[in-house]
């Protein structure tokens, strides 16, 4: 028995040194795959992101960080968020799907054959300032809702998104009274309650009362859980 335990003693340092080191090589490896798929529409085309275009330009004026097609935001040496995103001379057909990109200032789509897009596409894009598409698209929200619309070649080119509660020259009429506008991409807008107001179309002044809810639905989850077990015990076997 003590040969044993001493025969232990001698191989546990090296199995757990062993056991460290794989676990290490296994987060590593996790931590990089996670790195390179976190947002996969930088992945959506091959290639990267290249000095010269509108983009690469773009991203160098901002020091960001290349990822695939991508440009990042950096926070603290911390890339948070894409700024930049060129889908340019990608073959695509269509584009459906773009929300990792909602906190890009700039996107180029230019070079595809594109048809058209999704009203909706751009919804939650408020920070997208540069938009290049193709010749024969419209911008998203139609000249309304940009500054400069203008033609460079093969490129129309979307500059300067416009506030969509202010396109009129007024603040949109849409939002019930008690309530605030606030863009939301091109051509579209949201309300939300004014302070001290909420409820249906923010008719209710006052705060919500929020222990009041918590409350009744902690009592209601309690006693529907005790019937339950009330009926439910009627129902079983003794063994």
């Amino acid at each position: 028995m003590i040969q044993a335990v001493s025969k232990l003693k001698m191989t546990a340092g090296p199995e757990r040194t062993f056991t460290a080191v794989v676990l290490l090589v296994i987060l590593v490896c996790f931590d990089a795959g996670f790195l390179q798929t976190a947002f996969q529409v930088c992945r959506v085309c091959n290639g990267t992101l290249q000095n010269g275009t509108a983009v690469g330009d773009f991203c160098a004026a901002r020091s960001g960080q290349i990822d695939g097609r991508c440009c990042l935001g950096m926070q603290a040496q911390v890339a948070e968020s894409i700024i930049g995103l060129d889908l340019s001379n990608c073959s695509l057909k269509q584009v459906d799907d773009l929300h990792e990109a909602t906190t890009a200032q700039m996107i180029d789509l230019s070079a595809n054959p594109i048809f058209n897009l999704n009203d909706t596409l751009f919804q939650g894009f408020t920070q997208l300032q540069y938009l290049l598409l193709p010749v024969k698209l419209d911008c998203p929200g139609g000249n309304a809702s940009w500054e400069k619309v203008e033609t460079r070649g093969n490129v129309c080119l979307c500059e300067d998104q416009r506030n969509s509660c202010y396109q009129m020259g007024n603040i949109s009429w849409d939002c019930p009274e008690n309530s605030l506008c606030t863009p939301n991409g091109p051509s579209f807008f949201q309300c939300s309650c004014a302070d001290n107001h909420h409820g249906y179309k923010c008719l209710r002044e006052g705060e919500f009362p929020m222990i009041e809810v918590l409350g009744i639905l902690g009592a209601a989850t309690v006693l529907v859980s005790a019937l339950l077990w009330v009926t439910q015990r009627r129902k079983a076997k003794s063994i």
